[in-house]
């Protein structure tokens, strides 16, 4: 018991949470054998968000994960992190 109060205490201190947080984060998806022109034929939960967003796609059924495609890889993330919540409500979402 001593231990965890002082695991808090520390924590607390050093201004890192006890817990890890529950914000989901960004992450890398390789593209074997695709690149950034044949991404949509090749994985069918991306779709392309907008023709002026060339390389951004929207991940899986809804509009909360976007994802950039960068040469051979695609970086994903929460449409929060990835634009910042003043400006990701106005990102067109076409979730057909």
């Amino acid at each position: 018991m001593k231990m965890v109060s002082a695991l808090l205490l520390l924590s607390t201190l050093l201004g890192t949470p006890a817990v890890p947080s529950r914000r989901p984060s960004c992450y890398k998806r390789a593209l074997k054998d695709h690149d950034c022109h044949n991404v949509p034929e090749g994985m069918e939960d991306l779709r392309q968000i907008d023709d002026g967003l060339q390389d951004h796609f929207w991940e899986g059924k809804g509009c909360e994960v976007i994802c950039y495609c960068n040469w051979n890889e695609l970086l994903c993330c929460p449409k929060d992190i990835f634009f910042g919540s003043k400006i990701s409500f106005v990102i067109p979402c076409n979730s057909q």
